[in-house]
């Protein structure tokens, strides 16, 4: 969240709203003179009245966009819908693979040698949905799950951003379940791990 907050994105107006009351996130947020609100989802009875009282808030700023950011409560159905094709979130793997938690020290077990980071639309089925953007690192044989989660954080922080400003710029063209970016630079090459002989 705080390398949103950063990226100076053409954005006319930020709320920072979280569940939590005691996240660090808001302390950040108002250190940069940005608007909070916290909705305490132990206040309430049930997901679908925290998802009421969340929407509730949420339509209140009139959000183009609404990113998750550390947000870690599953939404419910009505929710996802509401906000279809502008809910992003971003997923500590290359989905579809490894969706749900445990992501690094899962991609260790089964020997991948590509692993990273993907921003996508929410869906009602969790960690799937239309991907805007994908960042890969390589899988190091002495990593470990802090080392390679490191380097896989360090692309979530480039990569989100990005997605937030191509889809601020009117860039992002969504068809069919999936994104296109327009005028969108692509390089032409191919990442191998590990790196074939010359």
């Amino acid at each position: 969240m705080q390398q949103l907050l950063d990226a100076k994105l053409p954005a006319s107006a930020i709320t920072v709203i979280s569940n939590n009351p005691a996240a660090a996130g808001l302390e950040a947020a108002r250190l940069r003179q940005i608007q909070t609100v916290v909705v305490d989802h132990r206040a309430y009875p049930d997901r679908a009245t925290f998802d009421a009282a969340l929407a509730e808030k949420i339509d209140a700023c009139q959000p183009d966009l609404v990113a998750l950011a550390g947000f870690m409560r599953i939404l419910g159905d009505s929710f996802v819908n509401r906000y279809q094709h502008r809910l992003i979130n971003i997923h500590p793997s290359l989905l579809p693979a490894f969706s749900g938690l445990n992501t690094h020290a899962r991609a260790l077990q089964e020997g991948v040698k590509i692993h990273g980071c993907t921003v996508h639309f929410v869906t009602s089925q969790l960690d799937h949905g239309p991907i805007i953007i994908q960042a890969a690192v390589p899988v190091l044989p002495e990593d470990t799950t802090e080392t390679l989660a490191a380097r896989v954080l360090q692309q979530e922080h480039l990569i989100y951003p990005q997605a937030v400003r191509w889809f601020l710029e009117d860039r992002v063209m969504l068809s069919d379940g999936c994104v296109n970016i327009r005028a969108a630079a692509i390089e032409n090459h191919v990442l191998y791990s590990p790196r074939l002989d010359q």
